[in-house]
């Protein structure tokens, strides 16, 4: 379970390469470079042949988790399986040798590709208009908060709060701040959902707009949108949706449908471009028609020039909030999203929000017998249970659940999230995962749960299986130390 670093694997005089004879100027160095940018001393490289080298990384991705080794039930993160053939468009020359300050006449392919791209999350979504710009979610959500506040600003309006339901993500109060706003929270009632008596208290002129999840946190579908809208326009305010949560809405219901004003997506989430190791990730935003003049410049356009259809993107927009990203965004993941939809189609979209809801509500009822359900309703793509029977009756918190499940192999839900529910294990499954994978998921977890009558120490101990055991998470935070001792 131990892997030594590289520099002790490496013996003198190994190597792993045969290079062929320069055919490039062969001028000492410091004719060719300033001498200030020449190595004073030989750079200390690990010397191994090929196969070592291969070995060593082959070993150490077998220490690490990853999506191709089993599932992610992390909630409201949707780490589906991500398809190769994502990866093999994205790698094509034309996409990858590309420089974002070649000419538009010589990257008319990418503008097409986005320019297409921002049409289908258009319709997916029922928006009038999309921006591909934004590097990721919470970075989607500033730029919606952006031009909610520019919205405002141009009818006059001195609106000073938004309102965020107390289920939300920690980025929405956090965007919501770094907008400038005063962040209001709205109660959830006893079944998961916006409290809409709470939120007609705290709906009043200062209201710019209210922060919602649909399907919400819990996993439950927020059914009085229609009444939430009627109120929210009603106050002059805007209706924003995370859209974090859109793997479950695909080809069955759009937010612009529903009456929101703006929206963003995670393109790394619900359109399967990979997003563990912290990205890259990609956060549209797609807004109703009030909104369209002030999105982020530049705007990827479709022309006709001479009877041949053309790109381009153009900066020329007078009530713009800005660039919100350099260039245009993180191309790579836009390339693997529209190639997630051209291989899917509308129908298969569809399937997939459709598998995703009858995995969750599958796995959730295999559970349910074995962990508290704090809101026992229908749920959508993910449900989110408790640990508060285990912590009661015999002493084992959620945390130790989610330590001793890397025992049996798998990667630990989403835990203490959301705040509203105590000991929260919240997960997700996606529409990736066959039956046979949910199965033994639940055997792990339903198995933990009898441990936690029989044996509670083997849990309060775990994992008893990983290269590194339980650490002090509370010092690792506060003393960060990611360097190798060497």
């Amino acid at each position: 379970m131990k892997e030594q670093l590289i520099f002790d694997l490496s013996r003198s005089g190994r190597k792993g390469y045969c290079l062929s004879p320069f055919d490039i100027d062969e001028r000492p160095a410091d004719e060719l470079l300033p001498s200030k940018f020449l190595r004073k001393e030989p750079a200390e490289l690990p010397e191994m042949p090929e196969s070592e080298v291969v070995r060593h990384f082959v070993r150490l991705s077998n220490l690490n988790y990853h999506v191709d080794k089993n599932m992610y039930p992390l909630g409201s993160c949707t780490m589906k399986y991500n398809p190769k053939i994502n990866d093999y468009t994205c790698d094509l020359p034309g996409f990858a040798s590309m420089h974002p300050m070649q000419p538009e006449s010589t990257a008319q392919g990418a503008l097409q590709l986005m320019y297409e791209l921002a049409e289908m999350l258009k319709e997916i979504a029922g928006m009038k208009a999309v921006t591909l710009q934004p590097a990721a979610g919470a970075h989607g959500e500033l730029t919606g908060i952006l031009l909610i506040k520019k919205y405002h600003e141009k009818l006059g309006n001195s609106r000073h709060k938004l309102l965020v339901v107390d289920s939300a993500h920690g980025t929405n109060p956090a965007s919501a701040a770094l907008g400038g706003y005063e962040c209001v929270s709205v109660k959830c009632d006893e079944s998961g959902c916006t409290d809409m008596a709470d939120l007609r208290a705290k709906l009043d002129g200062e209201v710019a707009a209210l922060m919602l999840t649909n399907p919400n946190t819990v996993g439950i579908f927020e059914k009085q949108m229609p009444e939430i809208e009627k109120l929210v326009h009603g106050n002059g305010s805007l209706l924003y949706m995370d859209g974090a949560n859109m793997n479950a809405l695909l080809g069955i219901t759009r937010p612009g449908d529903m009456g929101f004003d703006v929206m963003h997506y995670n393109l790394h989430k619900t359109f399967s471009a990979p997003h563990g190791g912290g990205g890259p990730g990609s956060g549209p935003v797609g807004v109703s028609e009030r909104l369209v003049e002030f999105l982020p410049v530049p705007v990827v356009e479709k022309y006709d020039e001479n009877g041949e259809t053309r790109y381009r993107l153009n900066s020329g927009k007078p009530d713009t909030i800005g660039r919100m990203m350099n260039f245009y965004g993180n191309f790579s993941v836009l390339v693997r999203a529209y190639t997630y939809i051209r291989m899917l189609g509308a129908e298969g979209l569809r399937r997939v929000s459709e598998n995703a809801i009858i995995n969750a509500n599958y796995l959730l009822q295999r559970l349910v017998e074995h962990y508290a359900l704090p809101y026992p309703k229908p749920v959508m793509h993910e449900f989110c249970l408790s640990g508060d029977r285990q912590k009661k009756e015999h002493g084992v918190r959620t945390l130790d659940i989610a330590k001793r499940l890397l025992d049996y192999g798998y990667h630990a839900p989403t835990v203490y999230f959301p705040l509203i529910v105590s000991e929260a294990l919240m997960i997700e499954p996606t529409e990736t995962e066959a039956k046979e994978t949910l199965d033994a998921f639940a055997d792990a977890m339903i198995a933990i749960a009898e441990e936690a009558k029989s044996n509670p120490d083997i849990i309060k101990s775990a994992p008893v299986t990983t290269p590194v055991k339980r650490l002090d998470e509370a010092q690792a935070s506060r003393k960060l130390n990611i360097c190798c001792p060497l």
